[in-house]
């Protein structure tokens, strides 16, 4: 790419947009393309059939408790409703775990195959960036981003278990007659808000360490928790706006499609513009964060040396090994003892 190292430092929120949208737009575009086909488009595709699918299930659930409270006690219509409420529910159950699962699946190779084609990019190693060998890479870097995942996993978990007795305690106060309870609900959910924006931009920063890093799990947390100082705010805004636009979709889809009395074939035809547009916002923050550790990276004047890039994504792809120390160390003591062997025969 034309921005040099120590020109990506100063990149704001604007700046990075315009970076990332290059990327897409450059030289690489049917890579992208082919990434996102593969990936990002699945991925959307199913977040959108989930809206609707819930909506269904919730719909029919919310119909069987409506008759269920005008049935008679004791009655065989109110057991027939009470057994079919609770078949809704466990289809409800496996409905949702079956997609977190699918979800949690197709991010990851989404994350992974995007990381390495932003990174090979900017290290402009364009010879070895096909999509086959961006295929070949994703199942080397899945299990590392599965252990950054479920470090976040459990931090936000301990994080919003935290939240909810902070919660529950404030509500037992107001309970109480104390005036003051109000106010510190209002100020700790205002601060619950932007500790989950801080969360979510450490998480997605992880990611690509994992990747790019020797670093995964609660490490790569830690790294990219001191790489994102400085920049939280430039980062906390790309996330927040991304997310924003992801929500507009959502609720637009949900509207207009799912809820919409509109005919058949204008709303799948809006259906339709919706995928379309939840596949652009996905690509975008996949190839964003990538640049947002670029950014990080050289605001800390750490090393952004594309070469040294180049060589950890070689690995990768089983073109070059980095050499240990140990292994330097063994090869030291060969040369030694071969040594010591010619003198002994002289």
């Amino acid at each position: 790419m034309e921005c040099e190292p120590e020109e990506l430092q100063f990149l704001g929120v604007v700046g990075i947009y315009r970076f990332s949208a290059e990327i897409l737009r450059g030289p690489h575009r049917p890579l992208f393309a082919r990434i996102a086909a593969a990936f990002a488009l699945p991925l959307s595709a199913l977040f959108l059939l989930h809206v609707a699918i819930s909506h269904a299930l919730f719909t029919h659930i919310d119909s069987d408790d409506t008759a269920l409270d005008a049935s008679s006690p004791g009655t065989d219509t109110q057991r027939r409703l009470l057994s079919r409420l609770a078949s809704d529910w466990l289809a409800l159950l496996l409905f949702k775990s079956a997609y977190l699962l699918a979800l949690l699946l197709l991010s990851l190779l989404s994350v992974a195959a995007s990381v390495f084609s932003v990174a090979s990019v900017y290290s402009a190693k364009r010879d070895a960036l096909t999509f086959p060998r961006v295929l070949s890479v994703v199942p080397r870097v899945w299990r590392r981003l599965a252990a950054t995942f479920l470090a976040a996993f459990a931090l936000l978990f301990a994080y919003h278990a935290v939240a909810v007795l902070v919660f529950v305690g404030l509500l037992v106060a107001a309970d109480n007659g104390s005036g003051l309870a109000g106010l510190l609900a209002f100020l700790v959910a205002v601060a619950y808000l932007l500790g989950l924006v801080y969360l979510g931009v450490v998480w997605h920063l992880a990611s690509v360490v994992s990747v790019l890093e020797d670093h995964k799990g609660f490490a790569a947390m830690r790294k990219s928790k001191d790489l994102i100082r400085g920049k939280l705010v430039t980062a906390g805004a790309i996330f927040f706006t991304l997310n924003v636009v992801f929500a507009a979709v959502e609720l637009g889809f949900r509207a207009w499609v799912v809820r919409g009395s509109g005919a058949a074939s204008s709303r799948l035809l809006l259906g339709l513009i919706m995928l379309a547009a939840l596949c652009c916002v996905v690509m975008l923050a996949l190839v964003t964060q990538t640049v947002v550790y670029l950014v990080c990276k050289s605001y800390h004047h750490e090393s952004l040396d594309k070469a040294n890039i180049s060589d950890h994504l070689e690995v990768y792809l089983g073109d070059y090994v980095p050499l240990k120390a140990s292994d330097v160390q063994m090869e030291q003591f060969q040369v030694i003892c071969n040594c010591v062997r010619t003198a002994g025969s002289r």
